[in-house]
């Protein structure tokens, strides 16, 4: 072979060398544009499920509300009524006390502190396996809870009755923009949930949380204006003072661990708001080392009942 044909030979390798390192480069850069993309899209799914959830419970709440086919008029008619109204609950409230924190709860090295886990939102299928934890360690606690007029869940509200617990009312709908519309609407909620709870239970209950706490900005209504028609009914509200930062669907167990033992050492009495519902399982999880927690810090873990301090943001006894 002569030496033209030896270096023509050459060439064409070298040639086809670069030919296979750029295809191997683009079919590299494909696929891995492919692989970024996919998991793009991959993230890009779960935020729009995590979102999807979240307005669905917002909206399972009643903190959305839609204004449907009203026209201007009638809207800037409705909003000066209703800014009339706000004004004159305004003034007939102004002597109202309001304020979560008192000085006389406040604890000092040696005191005694007393906790009060209380569960809102239920029942559901997560309800059984609180009890379940709540009695092997026989501690008993307060369960606000809403209407759900199916059979498994009327044997729940029975469980919490027969295990001891306090049952406390947190509206029959739980909708915010129907419970909070009027007085009217609020005091019709109410006797529904009240009248099928003793139907269901026998129990006439005597305690009331009020969706979003008495704080809540939701309600047009001066939320001052439902305590006075709990307080006609006899019936004793209670907000919390800590909060186990369940309510959103991104917190950990040893966030609620954390966010209840940090809170109770402030307090001689604790109302501890925790949440009880369907997607709650962390809450579940968390209630065991919670409870050995509380335990070990020497506190003692009661139900509400008549003998318990009163946490409210706005004070009932200064609603008249």
């Amino acid at each position: 072979m002569s030496t033209k044909d030896s270096e023509a030979l050459e060439q064409q390798r070298q040639r086809r060398n670069r030919i296979n390192r750029m295809k191997t480069g683009i079919i590299v850069t494909i696929t891995v544009w492919m692989l970024v993309s996919l998991l793009a899209i991959i993230l890009l799914t779960v935020q729009v499920a995590r979102l999807s959830s979240h307005v669905k419970r917002l909206e399972k709440a009643g903190q959305t509300t839609v204004s449907q086919n009203i026209p201007d008029s009638e809207n800037v008619q409705a909003a000066d009524t209703e800014s009339s109204g706000q004004e004159t609950q305004k003034s007939a409230y102004d002597k109202v006390v309001t304020g979560i924190d008192s000085e006389d709860n406040m604890a000092k090295e040696g005191d005694a502190h007393k906790v009060y886990l209380t569960f809102d939102g239920g029942p559901d299928e997560n309800t059984d396996k609180i009890l379940d934890v709540l009695g092997k360690y026989g501690v008993k606690a307060t369960f606000f809870v809403v209407g759900d007029d199916s059979k498994d869940m009327q044997e729940v509200y029975k469980r919490i009755v027969k295990d001891g617990h306090t049952l406390g009312m947190h509206s029959f709908s739980n909708k915010y923009s129907t419970i909070y519309a009027s007085t009217e609407a609020f005091e019709q909620d109410f006797d529904k949930i009240s009248s099928y709870l003793k139907d269901v239970t026998g129990v006439n209950s005597l305690y009331y949380r009020f969706p979003g706490g008495s704080s809540n900005e939701i309600s047009n209504v001066n939320m001052a204006e439902f305590v006075r028609v709990l307080n006609e009914k006899g019936i004793t509200y209670f907000d919390w003072n800590v909060s186990a930062g369940d309510s959103s669907s991104d917190y950990t167990v040893d966030d609620v661990v954390t966010n209840v033992t940090e809170g109770v050492k402030r307090y001689k009495t604790s109302v501890v708001l925790l949440h009880d519902g369907d997607d709650k399982s962390t809450t579940v999880e968390a209630l065991e080392p919670l409870i050995q927690k509380l335990q070990q810090m020497k506190t003692e873990i009661l139900p509400i009942d008549e003998n318990t301090k009163v946490i409210q943001y706005i004070k009932a006894d200064s609603v008249e």
